[in-house]
C-alpha cells in the first residue's frame, strides 16, 4: 500500500483538474492521502478536499503564514480538530530561509500548535528550514511539558536535528527531494533515520521527483519517491511499502487501516 502523507490538493494549481489528479493517484497505487492545511483561515477549502473517502486533512498554519494570525490560540486548533476528518496539527514550524513571517511570531504560533497536539493527541506536522538549533530547542521544551506525536515532514535538515527529534520519538517523511542529484546530504540523513519511523510524501504540487522535476507534482508520482527510498535503505519495493504504511498508521491513528 502506497500512502501520500503530505499533499496540498486544495492549492490553486489543481483547480482545473483536481478530480483527475485524485483518479491518477488511485490508479498509480496511492491508496490514502493527507491534505495539509497551510493556514487556519483556509481550513474550509482544505476540508472540502477531504470529503473524498481516500483523503484526510489537518488543521494549522505554515510558518510563512504565521503573521496572518500571530495570536493564534491552541483552543482554536483544538476546536477544529474535533472534526473526525482532521488527523493532524499543522503544517507548522519555523522557516528562517525565507523569513516571510517574523521569527518571534513563527515561534509563538508554532508553540500554539504544539500545545494543541499535546491536548488532542494528534501528530504535530513540522516544517523546519534553516532553523535547526531553535527548532530542536522548542521541540524539546514543548515535549517536556507533555509528550505528543511528531512528524518531521519533508525532512531536509541536518543530522543533529534528526537525532534530537528521533530522541523524542519523531517520525520522518521522505519526499521527491531524495531523488535530486545534488541531495546526497539528504540521502545520508535518510540512511540513518529509524527504520520503523519513515513514511512517504509528495508535498504536491511542489518538489516533483526525478524524472518529473520542474513539473507540477502530484500524488501519482509517489512511486518514484518510494523507489528511491528503497534504493537508499536497501529495501525491496514491497518491504518499502509495508514499512512506510506501518509508520503512517502508527502516527495517524485516527485513520482506520483498510
Amino acid at each position: 500500500m502506497l500512502i501520500d502523507s503530505h499533499v496540498n490538493l486544495h492549492a490553486p494549481q489543481f483547480d482545473e483538474d483536481r478530480e483527475a489528479v485524485i483518479s491518477r493517484a488511485l490508479a498509480s497505487g496511492v491508496r490514502l492521502m493527507v491534505n495539509i492545511c497551510d493556514r487556519v483561515s483556509n481550513y474550509e477549502k482544505v476540508r472540502f478536499v477531504a470529503q473524498h473517502p481516500d483523503i484526510w486533512c489537518t488543521v494549522g498554519t505554515h510558518p510563512h503564514e504565521a503573521k496572518e494570525d500571530p495570536e493564534l490560540s491552541p483552543e482554536i486548533l483544538i476546536e477544529i480538530a474535533q472534526d473526525h476528518r482532521v488527523v493532524g496539527i499543522g503544517e507548522c514550524g519555523l522557516d528562517f530561509h525565507y523569513d516571510l513571517s517574523p521569527r518571534d511570531v513563527q515561534a509563538r504560533v508554532f508553540r500554539a500548535h504544539a500545545a494543541a497536539a499535546r491536548e488532542t493527541g494528534l501528530p504535530l506536522i513540522v516544517h523546519s528550514r534553516e532553523a535547526d538549533q531553535v527548532m530542536g530547542d522548542i521541540l524539546e521544551e514543548e515535549h517536556a511539558k507533555g509528550a505528543f506525536p511528531l512528524l518531521m515532514h519533508c525532512y531536509t535538515s541536518g543530522p543533529e536535528l534528526a537525532r534530537r527529534a528521533a530522541a523524542l520519538g519523531a517520525w520522518f517523511s521522505v519526499s521527491g527531494i531524495a531523488t535530486f542529484k545534488a541531495a546526497e546530504d539528504v540521502r545520508a540523513v535518510i540512511r540513518d533515520m529509524p527504520e520503523d519511523r519513515i513514511m512517504l510524501e509528495t508535498d504536491c504540487p511542489y518538489l516533483a521527483p526525478v524524472p518529473y522535476r520542474g513539473r507540477r507534482n502530484e500524488p501519482a508520482f509517489l512511486p518514484h519517491v518510494a523507489a528511491k527510498l528503497a534504493e537508499i535503505r536497501g529495501w525491496g519495493l514491497a518491504e518499502t511499502e509495508a514499512r512506510t504504511a506501518d509508520a503512517f498508521f502508527a502516527v495517524f491513528q485516527r485513520i482506520p487501516r483498510p
